[in-house]
């Protein structure tokens, strides 16, 4: 009796309430779970099983369960096989299990999604249709169901066996927006957006305002024109203001076209639908940030304080940013000093240090990083780091490279320290050591742009083995398309390659991304030599405005005033 109740509560075999409730009559065939004859072999099979999942053998339970579930039709056992075979990875087995799992009871709901999600997930769609077309039988459920077959669907690599697949499953319930959405996914996931967007059309003549199909809508417009997306979205949220979801979707997009004023327009409405969310705060603090309002960042900010932000600290530091940019440096201090221990605390001290160094002199910020207790190694790396940039800022060369060959030695195979190390090398014109470090970096962190950015640039810039600084500066920008740095290194070896249109172009898409003064002084000179002197002396002038003190900008500057 001892063994048949462990049985029992181990859910292969549930004893009924009372005979009363077994009817054959009242269940198919195959849903009949005769209790199996408990012969010994059946006992030892099953604790062999038991065993096996107990000690972490998936693979082998779901072998001892499938057997058992083959002998005695047992679909609970089924179920134990199937459920082991996807937890040991065995797929073969994954696919009989469920099978045999969804034959034995096939009202069973899950049975059903099992056998679904193990065909689909090594790739037989053909064989998982019937157990889609299941799933989508009942009315109230189909919606869910379609919208369910995006996700499952959406790994698999064969784009257009899927879009087949939903057409066919789709075909009888044309008039349901679900169905018309997951075809407009599959026809986008498989690069057809005029199809997708048909459908999508189609989706919202029958289902007016619906969110989902119009921020999939956006999305694809968005991938073939940013502008036509901006435009849609508008025109939806003017029908249908309250939709929330898509007007995040907007001002995101409004965001990545940098129209920082109209996304925060945006997200100021989302924040009065959202009454005072603390998290909407922060998002429309930090936009009027980069539109130079710090009133309202610090207003937006305070109130998102007030308002009980789950991360007080984060707050305590854009406040101390936001002080710092407004040269209000003891009030940043200040609110740095709030942050408490935890992962923000180490920024908060930095930048503390950064400020003392600024009022008090450079030794003072460097006393106060020295004063740093309890660090591991990665935050004494970055402590070292901030020690040798306030020399560097200081002007003091010689300490700060110092520092870092210190720290190089007590903290090797560090990559930012590294890197560090090797620009501090080549400001003192130690050439070799900072191409010695930039080659291991490159050696130990294959993907870190800067590194093969900054040994193309420096030979660019020495207007030496120009072929193979312009191989690194290429790598550099295949590691990182958008940095502004590496497209002004291409321009500035393609221009040193005597290729000037296309020197040219990298340089004006640099400065477009960040006016930066060093990146004009490149694009001055090579529209200088294009014979483009007015344009060139223009932003010259443009760039001395903001950045007076610029030493490469001078210096480029004085060497063409004489032609002028």
């Amino acid at each position: 009796m001892l063994l048949l109740a462990l049985l029992y509560s181990a859910g292969a075999l549930a004893e009924p309430a009372s005979k009363a409730e077994v009817k054959v009559e009242t269940k198919p065939a195959a849903m009949a779970m005769a209790k199996p004859e408990l012969s010994g072999e059946f006992v030892y099979k099953y604790l062999v099983g038991e065993i096996a999942g107990q000690r972490g053998d998936a693979s082998l339970a779901g072998s001892v369960f499938m057997d058992l579930a083959k002998s005695s039709r047992d679909a609970r056992l089924a179920e134990r096989a199937a459920k082991a075979a996807v937890q040991g990875q065995n797929a073969p087995l994954a696919v009989q299990a469920s099978q045999l799992w969804s034959d034995l009871d096939p009202e069973s709901i899950e049975a059903n999604q099992v056998s679904t999600q193990v065909l689909v997930s090594v790739g037989r769609l053909s064989a998982a249709k019937p157990h889609l077309q299941k799933l989508l039988l009942k009315p109230d459920t189909r919606a869910n169901g379609f919208l369910y077959l995006n996700g499952l669907l959406s790994g698999q690599p064969d784009k257009q066996a899927v879009l087949n697949l939903m057409e066919e499953l789709a075909k009888p319930y044309q008039d349901l927006p679900e169905a018309r959405f997951s075809v407009a996914h599959a026809a986008w996931s498989n690069g057809l957006n005029t199809r997708a967007l048909d459908e999508l059309k189609a989706a919202e003549q029958l289902r007016p305002g619906w969110e989902l199909s119009a921020m999939l809508q956006g999305q694809i417009l968005a991938k073939q024109q940013a502008g036509s997306a901006m435009s849609f979205y508008d025109a939806f949220l003017q029908k249908y203001p309250a939709s929330d979801e898509v007007r995040m979707a907007y001002a995101r997009l409004l965001v990545s076209q940098k129209q920082i004023q109209a996304a925060k327009t945006q997200f100021v409405k989302l924040l009065e639908s959202s009454k005072g969310s603390p998290e909407a705060l922060v998002v429309v603090g930090l936009l009027s940030l980069q539109l130079e309002d710090m009133t309202e960042a610090e207003r937006y900010f305070k109130q998102s304080l007030e308002a009980g932000y789950r991360d007080p600290d984060q707050l305590y530091i854009y406040l101390g940013q936001l002080n710092e940019r407004r040269q209000e440096l003891k009030q940043a201090i200040a609110w740095y000093q709030k942050v408490q221990p935890g992962e923000r605390l180490l920024a908060a001290k930095l930048s503390i240090a950064s400020i003392t160094a600024r009022l008090e002199g450079t030794n003072a910020g460097i006393a106060q990083l020295d004063s740093l207790e309890k660090l591991n190694t990665e935050q004494e790396a970055v402590v070292q780091q901030a020690k040798a940039n306030l020399l560097m800022q200081a002007k003091r060369h010689e300490e700060s490279y110092a520092v870092l060959e210190n720290a190089v030695s007590t903290l090797p195979n560090t990559p930012e320290l590294i890197y560090d190390y090797a620009m501090a090398a080549e400001r003192l014109q130690k050439m070799d050591v900072a191409e010695r470090e930039l080659r291991k970096l490159i050696l130990i962190k294959p993907d870190f742009a800067q590194a093969y950015n900054a040994l193309g640039y420096s030979w660019a810039d020495r207007n030496i083995k120009l072929e193979e600084a312009r191989k690194l500066i290429e790598k550099a920008l295949e590691l990182s398309p958008d940095d502004h740095y590496i497209m002004d290194s291409m321009g500035w070896v393609m221009y040193r390659l005597g290729k000037l249109d296309t020197a040219a172009d990298y340089l004006r898409r640099a400065y477009t991304a960040q006016a930066d003064p060093e990146i004009a002084a490149h694009l001055g000179e090579v529209l200088w030599q294009q014979g483009k002197r007015d344009e060139a002396v223009r932003t010259w002038e443009d760039a001395l405005r903001a950045h007076p003190e610029n030493e490469v900008l001078n210096t480029t500057r004085q060497k063409f005033k004489q032609a002028l």
